[in-house]
């Protein structure tokens, strides 16, 4: 996630957004060669400001494509133009399993929102649950990064999609910085993003992925038809989906599951 400042004068507001940065992204990003930029309009993302992080190339602002799902076998299944249903990607988390959570040195509004994010996941009695650990080698593992606002932006987190072999995205990167949530962290904040995270990590795109002005304003851009990047959930809705959980951009406070929502888990999982 990242929140989107809006300067007026002496005077500062900002609305959230759903986007997410690595933490190791320079203000003035490496050019992207051609041919990547192809694979990665291939796989139904859009091209606009790509950046070189750490586990491959961080698209539409806030998700981690790594090399593995750039140059994998990505076969076209249930393809369409986006609409205004809910998608997912091709990868998906083999269940039915426990994924494991560990949070890595990051302050108790961290592991306390990491644990309201589990909680909300598992009253839903999905085939995959979640678990909090706090020693070991975790599924999923949640550190910080420190960053500050760059271009009108702040980074709030970051994760990925999941593998070609059903392990849920490894990674989930929280913003430190006290521009992101405040020197005092709401937790229910903090949860609801880390909430966002983890729907990406088990296989989820972006509920307005067909339009993200609708949650973040500006530009329509509807990213087309792809490969891997967008495949139909049925019986989710046929108009804007508000206060989904996995809007691009978020509502900067308490966001949980819609009715919708729970349509899209529980057909998945």
């Amino acid at each position: 996630m990242r929140k989107h400042f809006l300067l007026a004068l002496a005077i500062g507001a900002f609305a959230t957004s759903c986007q997410k940065h690595d933490a190791n992204i320079n203000t003035e990003p490496a050019p992207i060669s051609a041919e990547t930029l192809v694979k990665i309009k291939n796989l139904g993302f859009g091209t606009d400001g790509v950046r070189k992080v750490n586990d491959g190339y961080l698209v539409e602002g806030d998700i981690v494509l790594t090399e593995e799902l750039l140059n994998g076998n990505n076969s076209a299944k249930l393809l369409r133009i986006a609409g205004t249903e809910q998608y997912r990607t091709t990868n998906v988390v083999s269940a039915p399993r426990n994924i494991t959570v560990k949070v890595s040195n990051l302050g108790s509004a961290f592991i306390a929102g990491t644990d309201t994010a589990i909680a909300r996941y598992n009253r839903l009695g999905l085939s995959i649950t979640f678990s909090r650990i706090t020693s070991g080698t975790a599924a999923i593992t949640i550190t910080g990064f420190n960053q500050g606002p760059s271009g009108g932006y702040i980074t709030l987190g970051s994760s990925g999609f999941p593998t070609s072999s059903g392990a849920p995205y490894s990674s989930i990167l929280m913003n430190t910085n006290s521009a992101a949530y405040g020197s005092n962290p709401n937790v229910l904040y903090v949860g609801s993003v880390i909430q966002h995270e983890i729907g990406h990590c088990i296989g989820f795109r972006h509920t307005d992925y067909y339009n993200r002005a609708y949650s973040c304003g500006g530009s329509a851009v509807n990213e087309g038809a792809s490969n891997v990047g967008a495949i139909l959930i049925p019986g989710t809705p046929s108009t804007a989906n508000a206060n989904s959980w996995m809007l691009a951009c978020s509502n900067g406070g308490n966001r949980t599951f819609n009715s919708y929502d729970i349509i899209a888990l529980n057909y998945l999982y």
